[in-house]
């Protein structure tokens, strides 16, 4: 059964970079455009996806935001979130993972780096 993963971003280019990415490594994609939007989408799914690639900088709702809202969502519990931001202090890694995020991945990446943080989070 292929893996699904939900991407995040409000960059289009960045989302296809992502999507390309992924479905390189064999999963189904779906995207959205900010936080608002990928709520919308997990509300829409019986279940969740297997991975979340979250920005953190989003108008309407951000990363930050989104991770938490996901983390009070039971049924969202068995979701793998993972950071992927422009945001590199100390402090912010810090911040997303009390939040719940699984991971940070630091932009700009590349698809063996994207693999790498995918095996650490067991995928």
């Amino acid at each position: 059964m292929k893996r699904t993963a939900l991407i995040v971003d409000d960059s289009r280019a960045m989302r296809l970079v992502m999507g390309r990415y992924l479905k390189e490594l064999g999963y189904d994609v779906t995207e959205a455009g900010d936080g608002r939007e990928a709520l919308v989408k997990l509300e829409a799914q019986a279940e969740g996806p297997d991975l979340a690639l979250v920005d953190w900088n989003m108008p309407q709702m951000n990363g930050l935001e989104l991770v938490q809202a996901m983390r009070r969502e039971p049924r969202w519990s068995d979701v793998r979130v993972m950071m992927v931001t422009s945001e590199t202090e100390g402090e912010r890694v810090e911040t997303a993972l009390s939040a719940g995020a699984d991971e940070y991945l630091m932009k700009p990446f590349t698809r063996e780096i994207l693999a790498e943080k995918l095996a650490v989070l067991g995928f």
